[in-house]
């Protein structure tokens, strides 16, 4: 069994072991005692330095807990150092997920079904459909406050048979880790936690996500919450500077340009196809019957809207046949008029089947994708 020291002292960074026992070539060990914490309760594991090799994972093996190591080391005596800038980190995102879920419970009602602590960014799941931005700003607001007030952050242990006022009933038995915030959360939770909300920071919600009739809030606490609108401002200056506007204005003027490029959009599709169509009736007019009175065109490129109107513009005229054929991805569109003697979408499939590809259409219409190596023997059916 291994003495978990995190347990007692969420702060220890440096400790003495012995390792009892060596896998993999020494390179997973096990120790008497140690303080990094391995991956449980949605928090990642710590890592850091044992014997002067860099420890990359640890991994909780029941009842014992396993170092999984870079290089080898020996059984004996060992000193172990816990990378404290990612254990501080991890410390105020998981305290500060016991905050916000117990904030989201005293003025909603809303339970924490899971959480997730990620390297950039933390979740928690949350047993509402739907938030509103109001509620998300007085969620925010409330955890402010309490940060404020730097409230006691303590871990006692105690029976699990006892009338713990829980915030969610564990379903463990025996001894349980108890960790609370002064007048607001009891938790039962075997994570790393800070010794007071101050330490927490700021607890900023980034994103909502609807999962399964619950929703995903995505947030960050403490340095990573100062990363984050230090990042955002330099974001927002950027836009600003670039858009010649200030910060207030941006919005609107966002708004008006995206507006005014949704218009141009539909004013250039509009030419496209006048354009198009006019492309295909001059075609038509260009192209000289062959013997059984059909015009026929092959054109080469990508398969687009263009190419679709031109085709249709050109088989307009009346005993017509145009074929579009595309290299990449290998694909032929066939039209053809109604006079013409061709169904379009028979023909197609019919090409296109027979060299391993799909496709169909109407009479006047077809299209279909081929592998690349067939596509000159579609072309030469199609023709």
């Amino acid at each position: 069994m291994t003495e978990r020291l995190y347990y007692n002292d969420c702060y220890l960074r440096e400790f003495h072991a012995r390792v009892v026992e060596a896998a993999d070539d020494g390179r997973r060990v096990y120790l008497d005692r140690t303080a990094f914490y391995p991956s449980s309760g949605g928090q990642p594991f710590d890592v850091g330095m044992l014997g002067g090799v860099a420890v990359r994972e640890v991994v909780d093996d029941e009842d014992r807990i396993a170092h999984v190591l870079v290089a080898p080391i020996a059984v004996g005596e060992v000193t172990g150092e816990v990378d404290w800038e990612r254990r501080f980190d991890h410390m105020q995102q998981h305290t500060g997920q016991h905050l916000l879920s117990a904030v989201f419970q005293e003025l909603f009602g809303i339970s924490t079904v899971s959480f997730h602590l990620g390297a950039a960014v933390s979740t928690i799941d949350v047993s509402a459909a739907t938030l509103d931005a109001r509620q998300v700003e007085r969620v925010e607001e409330r955890c402010a406050e309490i940060v404020a007030e730097a409230r006691p952050v303590a871990i006692t242990f105690e029976d699990a048979s006892a009338d713990l006022g829980l915030r969610k009933l564990s379903e463990r038995t025996g001894t349980l880790r108890v960790v609370s915030i002064e007048g607001l959360d009891r938790s039962a939770c075997g994570g790393t936690h800070v010794r007071s909300t101050a330490e927490i920071g700021a607890v900023e919600i980034r994103k909502l996500e609807k999962i399964r009739g619950t929703t995903r809030v995505e947030f960050v606490c403490g340095r990573r919450a100062q990363r984050a609108t230090r990042s955002d401002f330099r974001l927002l200056a950027e836009i600003s500077r670039t858009l010649s506007t200030p910060f207030e204005d941006v919005p609107a003027l966002l708004i008006a340009q995206i507006e005014k490029a949704k218009t141009l959009e539909k004013t250039c599709q509009r030419l496209s196809a006048e354009l198009a169509k006019r492309e295909g009736a001059e075609l038509h007019a260009a192209t000289a019957p062959g013997e059984d009175g059909i015009r026929r065109v092959i054109e080469r490129g990508a398969i687009d809207d263009a190419v679709r109107t031109r085709a249709q513009a050109f088989i307009a005229g009346g005993k017509a046949v145009f074929l579009a054929v595309s290299d990449d991805p290998a694909s032929v569109l066939l039209a053809a008029s109604a006079d013409s003697g061709v169904h379009a979408g028979n023909r197609v499939k019919e090409a296109v089947s027979a060299a391993g590809g799909r496709g169909g259409g109407n009479q006047t219409l077809g299209q279909g994708s081929v592998p690349a190596e067939a596509l000159k023997g579609v072309v030469e059916a199609l023709r």
